[in-house]
């Protein structure tokens, strides 16, 4: 292993061994699975926030666990870090044929459509998936789940022809609740319709909704403050005294943007 990652490999060595840390050895692939996914949320709050320091922080918090179940998996007689390396690897190198070989690929479209080539011809001689979307994970956020479903079907030609599908859709959903019907199908078709709206006009859903939720959160806290100011009870306001508050505030969070 490399001079850079060696020191983390032999604390992860020593972690495990025969005079190891109690907790360490009593660990799983498994036990891991939430370590693992809060370690990535927070290296997108460091993205997101900009910050340099945390992100570098947060990284190696990540790659602690990439060791930690390689390490694992070596014991299991499975495989080692080394193996790991070498297959991502020759993964990217076999997937970039446009920087690697002599194939041509202009633009990031056209890139996106040879990795999908190569990952058909990676896949022939196994067992033919019975559908597209039959290699999604089970464990991706609903939202990411949908944007992934709706990309695998327009690589296929399912698409609309233009936005006007897309928005005509949304409108079908929100005519609905003034039916009866099952609340939670159609607010999931209204979530999934815009999801498919965000996807056409290259909007990632998932930061666009945590903008608007950070942005609530934010006018929430003022009107919080000034709430305080009053020293009045949050239940003692009226609705209307409530929404002033809200407008007051949201004035506030858009002239400190």
């Amino acid at each position: 292993m490399c001079d850079t990652i060696k020191p983390l490999t032999d604390v992860m060595e020593m972690l495990l061994g025969e005079n190891g840390c109690p907790w360490d050895k009593e660990q799983t692939h498994q036990s891991l699975r939430k370590n693992l996914l809060e370690e990535t949320y927070e290296v997108i709050e460091a993205i997101d926030c900009d910050d340099m320091m945390h992100l570098k922080e947060e990284l190696g918090d990540v790659l602690l666990q990439v060791v930690f179940h390689a390490a694992l998996a070596e014991r299991e007689g499975a495989f080692n870090l080394h193996d790991v390396v070498d297959a991502i690897t020759e993964k990217m190198i076999r997937r970039h044929p446009h920087i690697f070989a002599d194939v041509q690929a202009e633009n990031a479209e056209a890139v996106l459509a040879n990795w999908e080539e190569i990952k058909k011809k990676e896949k022939a001689g196994q067992p033919e998936a019975k559908s597209i979307m039959s290699q999604l994970p089970p464990a991706l956020p609903a939202l990411m789940k949908a944007e992934k479903v709706q990309q695998k079907a327009h690589r296929v030609g399912f698409e609309w022809e233009n936005l006007t599908g897309s928005k005509e859709k949304i409108a079908e959903s929100l005519a609905e609740f003034a039916e009866t019907g099952d609340m939670e199908q159609i607010i999931g078709d209204l979530l999934f319709s815009v999801v498919n709206l965000a996807r056409l006009t290259k909007v990632d859903p998932e930061q666009a909704l945590n903008r608007s939720v950070q942005q609530f959160i934010k006018q929430f806290q003022v009107m919080e403050e000034k709430i305080m100011l009053d020293k009045r009870d949050f239940g003692k306001y009226t609705v209307e005294e409530l929404t002033l508050l809200w407008n007051h505030s949201k004035a506030a969070a858009e002239k400190n943007e």
